[in-house]
């Protein structure tokens, strides 16, 4: 992990490989690690960078308010810092609010977009299950009780019963560097303010929206209603996966990027 600076504050990231710069943009309360389990295979083809955003892991913990612009623009000072000047680009989440944001303000910089279980932002989108937004919003009691019911309703259902090995390994990493709560509810916000749906007709870079068939957080019915806003766009959607399927099959994200980056 390495250090910069960029937008005003630090940001650290990690690079491997070589070749077409790949960034990575991650969702609420997660860093660069979310994609450790792509790195390995994607280095081989790319230049994969991911990084913590602004409140996460070892970047700045800066107070809010927050907002996807903002976040945008790190991601840019980052890129900016590195000497690049064209990356594809996979957000995923909240880290999709923020590539739409990227793309829109800074084009030259994203030559492809992978925007992954995320949407638009604004009243015409499918909303979060309610079991999912509880899990979001309400952030009383047990610190481990409340990790746990993330990941569950983050997964497929019945995954986390059936992968014990990678929730303990979710369950490690989030009590290892814990996000402050303010700077977690600073990223929410920023995710809930988000709309990009008047602008998403600016993009004009190949898009791919990616989904898990079973995401309770951005459900795939998001998927046709995002695409349709966005001038080049196909859908991929990833069988038996739920909100977080990077880690869930790793093997099936890494094929759905490679199909459409290669």
């Amino acid at each position: 992990m390495s250090q910069i600076a960029a937008n005003e504050i630090t940001l650290h990231y990690e690079s491997a490989g070589q070749g077409q710069p790949l960034l990575f943009i991650t969702g609420v309360g997660y860093g660069a690690w979310f994609w450790h389990k792509l790195t390995p295979d994607l280095s081989r083809h790319y230049r994969v960078i991911t990084f913590d955003n602004r409140g996460v892991g070892q970047s700045s913990r800066v107070d809010g308010p927050y907002s996807t612009a903002l976040l945008a623009a790190d991601a840019a000072g980052l890129l900016d810092a590195l000497g690049i000047e064209s990356a594809y680009v996979v957000g995923h989440s909240l880290g999709g609010f923020i590539a739409q944001e990227l793309a829109l303000a800074r084009p030259a910089l994203v030559s492809k977009l992978v925007l992954a279980a995320t949407t638009s932002g604004g009243p015409n989108v499918v909303p979060i299950t309610p079991e999912a937004l509880d899990v979001l919003l309400n952030r009383s009691g047990d610190p481990l009780e409340l990790i746990r019911r993330g990941i569950a309703v983050a997964c497929a259902p019945g995954f986390a019963g059936t992968h014990p090995d990678v929730v303990a390994e979710l369950l490690a990493y989030r009590l290892s560097g814990p996000i402050a709560p303010a700077h977690y509810q600073a990223q929410v916000m920023a995710g809930a303010q988000h709309n990009a749906e008047a602008r998403l007709g600016q993009i004009t870079c190949p898009v791919n929206v990616l989904f898990g068939e079973h995401d309770r957080v951005a459900p795939p019915a998001n998927a046709a209603l995002l695409a349709g806003l966005l001038p080049q766009a196909s859908v991929t959607i990833i069988p038996h996966t739920g909100h977080i399927f990077p880690i869930e099959d790793p093997a099936a994200t890494v094929q759905a990027l490679l199909d459409f980056l290669l």
